[in-house]
């Protein structure tokens, strides 16, 4: 409450606010609306205002992995389209089918998940951990709750992998139809497990997108087969492609995401950039007039996809380039490390993995030996790191994406305060055990 009243002096334009007493029935705001006074009147119908194309629906703001968090604004139509688009053709959501999706208010994922209502559906939405009081919670609450289509992160799932638990032997999940993973690459091991271990004829898809368009650029279609570790395809109206640094297209090779058309949610503008300074800067300076987007992605003939991480995380080394999610779909799958993040120091050409260690594990000389022989047999010696370092944590952006970027600002020395915005991270005490290894 402190923070609110903070917020409301600071916000010298503010004309009205609505309190929910969520945690606390009394809890009260000088000038502010009590949501349950409002619902308990009578409410008159409502009325419906039309406006353009393109007027401004709403501000979100970007996870901050790579500096601090862009305010993007997008459109009424824009998004209107877009979430219609893929959830009804993407996601094959129908109308009074319940649509869950596991997020923060504060990911963009949660401005999708009220995208189903436009398909007529019913967004179903959970508060609390999502391991409390056990991994099992969210299987259990899509039981109970009767879920069609399921959406997650990479990360949840490989966590309940770790934990090897099997929710098809425990709940009804009968009513489940889609499976949806996001917030970074979907493992090989993912894919496996949710056929095995949730649903054998669940549509599983792992989609990529963005809080900057607030949609996926690539993912499911439930007229194509599922090809575990892979991607299915690019999104209705999305012109993506893989270029290398002299932007041809590459077929069957590691390239930037571009985007070569524009498609209907990309941001109008970014709130207090009225020259679009910062929005050309973000997206359009690699490529005159072309959308880098900051991934790094494969495309096979076929049209499937393989997103390798960021592109400004790239480990290069002896000229070769590597996604960051290679290493990870790798080591995190050896029962010792729950999790991991890996980064290049290029003036000292040194690779270092840092790796969190599962409960009654060490990091000895035999593991580390193990670390570095699944990585050279999985991808080549390239993929050796030249140290590995056990962490307690790693830090994560509130929407779950793993923060290399600062890792490595920190490791060159740059203040902690200056290398990451720390409102956009989730556990910003994590970087306190990086500061000590400067």
């Amino acid at each position: 409450m402190p923070q609110v009243n903070e917020l409301k002096k600071q916000l010298k334009s503010l004309k009205s606010a609505i309190l929910i007493p969520y945690l606390n029935k009394n809890a009260e705001v000088e000038g502010f609306d009590n949501w349950d006074n409002i619902i308990a009147e009578k409410q008159e119908e409502i009325a419906y205002e039309r406006v353009d194309f393109s007027h401004p629906l709403w501000i979100v703001y970007s996870s901050g992995t790579t500096g601090t968090p862009k305010s993007i604004v997008h459109s009424v139509g824009g998004i209107l389209l877009e979430h219609l688009k893929y959830l009804c053709f993407h996601n094959d959501l129908k109308p009074s089918e319940r649509f869950f999706w596991y997020t923060t208010t504060g990911w963009m994922m949660w401005n999708f998940l009220q995208g189903s209502l436009l398909a007529g559906a019913t967004a179903v939405i959970y508060d609390g951990s999502p391991a409390f009081p056990d991994i099992d919670n969210l299987w259990r609450f899509a039981e109970k709750e009767g879920i069609h289509h399921f959406g997650t992160s990479a990360s949840f799932i490989q966590s309940c992998i770790k934990s090897e638990i099997h929710p098809k032997d425990k709940f009804n999940l009968s009513k489940l139809r889609s499976v949806s993973s996001t917030g970074s690459p979907l493992s090989s091991e993912g894919f496996d497990w949710i056929y095995e271990s949730v649903k054998e004829n669940v549509y599983l898809w792992s989609m990529s997108g963005g809080t900057d368009v607030c949609t996926a650029f690539v993912g499911g279609n439930p007229l194509e087969v599922v090809t575990e570790g892979e991607i299915q395809c690019r999104a209705l109206g999305v012109s993506l492609e893989a270029w290398d640094e002299n932007g041809q297209a590459l077929t069957d090779e590691v390239g930037e995401m571009v985007i070569t058309k524009a498609i209907p949610s990309m941001p109008v503008m970014f709130w207090n950039d009225p020259d679009f300074k910062k929005y050309s800067a973000s997206y359009f300076e690699e490529y005159a007039g072309i959308w880098r987007h900051g991934d790094w992605v494969k495309i096979s003939k076929e049209g499937k996809l393989v997103i390798f991480g960021r592109s400004d995380a790239t480990l290069n080394r002896q000229g070769v380039r590597i996604g960051t999610a290679e290493i990870y779909r790798a080591v995190e799958h050896l029962p010792e490390i729950s999790d991991s993040l890996v980064i290049h120091q290029e003036k000292e050409d040194c690779m270092i993995l840092f790796v969190v260690l599962r409960e009654y594990s060490e990091l000895s000389e035999l593991l580390k030996q193990e670390i570095r022989k699944v990585l050279r047999e999985s991808y080549t010696s390239r993929h050796v790191p030249d140290k590995i370092i056990a962490v307690s944590a790693i830090p994560y952006t509130i929407s779950g994406k793993k923060l290399e970027i600062p890792v490595k600002k920190i490791l060159q020395g740059i203040p902690l305060e200056k290398a990451v915005n720390l409102g956009s991270v989730r556990n910003p005490e994590a970087f306190e055990e990086f500061k000590t290894l400067i």
